[in-house]
């Protein structure tokens, strides 16, 4: 087996290949970097909880917060129901301590994966409240 057979294994010959993989951790890196510094995935100080501004929430997502305050009147019957924390990715309390609420999704006939998930023993003036835009898989702190 000649060298220039021996270096064509796996990676390929010439340096077009490894200009490719210098391309793609470039990317990789790139994109660490600004996911890092995004102001929306901002994990608070002695939290696994990420935060997003009650601002940066969608339109719906700030209704959904005054009724909250409002106490109602929500949209759906499950709204304002115990929350379970199975997931076990919010705080750790007591059953009946967390309370969901539905954020609606535009063009949906169903209540969709969009949640607000609000702690507190008042309802009307909760402890912290949750985002969830994918059906309790990942939290943001909503922060004022």
């Amino acid at each position: 087996m000649g060298l220039k057979r021996a270096r064509s294994g796996f990676w390929g010959s010439g340096q077009g290949k490894i200009w490719t993989v210098a391309l793609a951790l470039a990317a990789t890196l790139g994109t660490l970097l600004v996911q890092a510094r995004s102001p929306e995935a901002l994990t608070l100080p002695g939290s696994a909880v990420a935060s997003v501004s009650l601002t940066r929430l969608p339109p719906q997502g700030r209704e959904v917060m005054e009724q909250i305050r409002q106490g109602g009147p929500f949209r759906y019957e499950k709204d304002g129901t115990v929350f379970g924390n199975r997931e076990r990715l919010l705080p750790g309390a007591r059953r009946g301590y967390y309370r969901e609420y539905t954020v609606p999704t535009p063009g949906l006939s169903h209540r969709g994966a969009r949640r607000i998930v609000c702690g507190g023993q008042k309802p009307r003036t909760p402890d912290a409240c949750y985002y969830t835009e994918d059906h309790y898989s990942s939290f943001r702190l909503i922060v004022q």
